[in-house]
């Protein structure tokens, strides 16, 4: 029999709650035998959920999970090959190090000189030797990490789950823990599913990175792939500091943003259509223009020899720049954070290794291969499905809309219509009771000179907003939308993003 080319398998597993929610939604994963692959996202993205599934706790509502090629969608955990490591470590007070992790060997039956060498030898590889005595509430939370994970190597499994086993470390605790996971995974040469929120700990720890969001997979690659070659703007925003800005694509390796027209590398985005740029903030080169300020005031001949230092920290080529004045430089200990607004009032996090305090000003530019160009998930309007009521109103997202009654000519009531509303034109209150929806600021994304929100109504809604207001994520809003913003069309007629 060929041996499964992945030790685990997940084919569109869906996992559905009582309430009607999805915490997964169509999610496949392979991953092969030796890897090491986290799942990252935010609180409530499903990264738990999967973990969960693939060791047994829950039972996938749909899909199907295999494990060395053999479906074990409903087998329990004790029947898989895998343990986990929890996030509470689910260690026995009233058992020393030692009966700790030698319990699991203990309820197979295995022979006491057997478990004694398996003990030792995983608390040898957990760098745990010499603690086989002690009660384990007397160790500290790293120390009790280290036995958790001798618990689950001891059984000699052959997929290692972990859910999120760092998170009550403190900094310089979980960076050590971090080093001594990778050195344990070489030696044992077994695939771990590392589950996390932290961002710098997935691109740390793992061959591949798993984003989710939402009971959906972002993106899968490399730690380098997801970091230099976000897919969407969800990824961007999350791994790391990011740039992100609305462009739009000129041509094949030309893009346009912030009212100027840069090279790039990308290409397959069509013309003329809107696009999200991604800049890393490390991947802004910055310099004083001081020199361009004396010789307007002097003449040519005026710049000085310091002037000529700073620019020749500038790439050389023919490369777009553009200016600005920093606003704020904060030392971050390997660099210096800026924050420096343009003239026509777009503001770019920049990090740069030299200081340049508030008031500089600066000229600014970026190689064409650092800029990321990624399809643009949403453009100018929201889109809903409505009905013309019988009082001259547009029933849609489960309220009815006052609107103009020049904009229901010609429709019948009861007829259905596609409603379009702009993402500059939602109005959100302090007070959801003055709205005529309610809903929660469910994510935010800064694109240079506005937020793009995505407020979630309580019926489940999503609406996007573009607004120049500060708003929280978890703010509670109340929803207008002024009349003469709904737009309305027939039913039939197609959707045309501009």
């Amino acid at each position: 029999m060929q041996k499964p080319e992945f030790i685990i398998e997940v084919r569109h597993v869906s996992k559905q709650f009582e309430d009607g929610k999805f915490a997964l939604n169509d999610v496949s994963l392979d991953v092969k035998k030796g890897e090491f692959v986290t799942i990252l996202g935010p609180s409530g993205c499903g990264k738990t959920t999967l973990l969960r599934c693939i060791a047994g706790f829950q039972v996938a509502s749909m899909g199907d999970i295999l494990l060395k090629g053999e479906d074990v969608t409903k087998t329990p955990p004790y029947k898989r090959p895998v343990n986990t490591v929890f996030q509470k470590y689910a260690l026995f007070p009233h058992l020393n190090v030692f009966n700790n992790v030698a319990f699991g060997l203990k309820l197979k039956k295995v022979a006491p000189e057997v478990i004694k060498k398996k003990v030792r030898r995983a608390l040898k590889m957990a760098n745990m030797t010499g603690y086989e005595e002690r009660k384990v509430d007397t160790l500290s939370g790293g120390q009790q990490q280290r036995v958790a994970i001798a618990r689950a190597i001891v059984n000699e499994p052959e997929v290692l789950l972990l859910d999120e086993p760092l998170s009550a470390l403190d900094l310089k605790m979980r960076h050590d823990m971090q080093i001594e996971l990778k050195e344990l995974h070489e030696k044992l040469g077994i695939t771990f599913i590392y589950v996390t929120h932290d961002q710098e700990e997935a691109l740390t720890l793992s061959d591949r990175v798993v984003v989710m969001n939402e009971g959906k997979i972002q993106q899968i690659g490399t730690p380098t792939d997801i970091y230099n070659e976000p897919q969407n703007c969800f990824v961007a925003d999350f791994i790391g500091e990011s740039n992100i800005l609305s462009g739009t694509m000129i041509r094949d390796r030309k893009v346009m943003f912030c009212g100027k027209e840069f090279d790039c590398i990308d290409t397959g985005f069509g013309e003329n259509n809107p696009v999200d740029v991604v800049i890393r903030p490390e991947d802004i080169y910055l310099w004083k223009v001081q020199s361009d300020k004396v010789q307007r005031d002097k003449g040519p001949d005026a710049t000085s020899q310091a002037d000529l230092d700073e620019e020749d920290r500038v790439p050389k080529g023919k490369f777009t720049r553009w200016y600005g004045e920093v606003q704020s430089c904060i030392f971050k200990g390997v660099h210096y954070e800026m924050r420096v607004l343009t003239p026509d009032g777009y503001e770019f996090l920049i990090q740069d290794y030299h200081e340049f305090v508030p008031g500089t000003e600066v000229g600014m530019l970026v190689r064409p291969e650092d800029i990321q160009i990624v399809k643009k998930e949403h453009y100018l309007y929201n889109y809903f499905d409505g009905e013309v009521t019988k009082n001259g109103k547009v029933r849609f997202i489960d309220a009815d809309w006052e609107v103009s009654p020049k904009q229901i000519e010609g429709f019948e009531p009861g007829e259905k219509v596609q409603v379009r509303v702009p993402f500059r034109s939602i109005d959100l209150q302090d007070y959801e009771e003055e709205g005529k929806l309610a809903g929660e600021v469910h994510f935010i994304l800064y694109k240079g000179n506005h937020y793009h929100l995505t407020i979630r109504t309580d019926r489940g809604h999503d609406l996007y907003v573009n607004t120049n207001d500060v708003w929280d994520d978890g703010d509670r809003v109340g929803i207008v939308i002024p009349p003469k913003e709904i737009l309305i069309s027939k039913a039939d007629e197609l959707r045309i993003e501009n």
